[in-house]
């Protein structure tokens, strides 16, 4: 009789609504315990922020539609790749502190593993998720619904995706989001009027368990 091979366990961070600099630090400090620990459990945190911009390491401030010095939102440039993006509540954000040297040491192999945690999710509702190719992210139509944005240290993830669920999507007209101009952002409730945040944060985290073959252990 054949055994079903013992996953990984990977530990859930399931939390409310946080300020960006407190996850920012705290995801931070998930890194450096791995990197330091290699033995240490893979994370995930899953959270929402309140209203936020942020900027890749390398982002140039032309994409956003706002005067620098006179900001409507706080806005931080942290070290994650990718240009401008917005955060703000009813928007799934998902911080992965993985350990890619039990996975794969590929950062194409986990971008696209990513996206394959959001295109499924999006199958549960009925929605066909799409890459396209030359991008990352995942779409529904001509409407990005999910943004992706890593930084990897000594093969130690963090930064990760954010999925519009339900926002206010007002602070994406203050931007251009990730750079891209002429493809517009979505949320799934366009499609689901009814969706409810909490359902998809459950079906997300099956979903990120299923594809990187983890074991979420809750911590919080």
């Amino acid at each position: 009789m054949n055994q079903i091979p013992t996953r990984a366990i990977c530990h859930l961070y399931n939390c409310g609504t946080i300020s960006y600099l407190e996850a920012w630090e705290w995801q931070q400090q998930l890194q450096r315990d791995r990197i330091e620990n290699p033995d240490l459990a893979d994370a995930l945190m899953v959270l929402e922020h309140p209203p936020v911009y942020t900027l890749g390491q390398g982002a140039t401030t032309d994409f956003l539609r706002f005067d620098p010095e006179n900001i409507p939102l706080p806005i931080h440039r942290v070290e994650r790749g990718g240009e401008v993006t917005y955060h703000c509540p009813g928007q799934i954000v998902g911080y992965p502190i993985l350990n890619l040297r039990r996975h794969r040491q590929d950062l194409h192999w986990y971008l696209r593993q990513l996206e394959e945690v959001l295109i499924r999710l999006l199958q549960i509702y009925g929605l066909e998720g799409e890459r396209i190719p030359g991008f990352t992210g995942v779409w529904v139509g001509q409407y990005k619904v999910a943004a992706i944005g890593i930084k990897v240290s000594r093969w130690v993830t963090m930064h990760g995706f954010a999925l519009n669920v339900c926002p206010d999507m007002g602070g994406f007209s203050q931007i251009v989001p990730c750079g891209i101009a002429d493809k517009p952002v979505g949320s799934l409730k366009q499609w689901l009027p009814q969706i409810k945040i909490e359902e998809v944060r459950s079906h997300l985290i099956d979903c990120f368990a299923e594809v990187f073959q983890l074991q979420m252990q809750t911590m919080i």
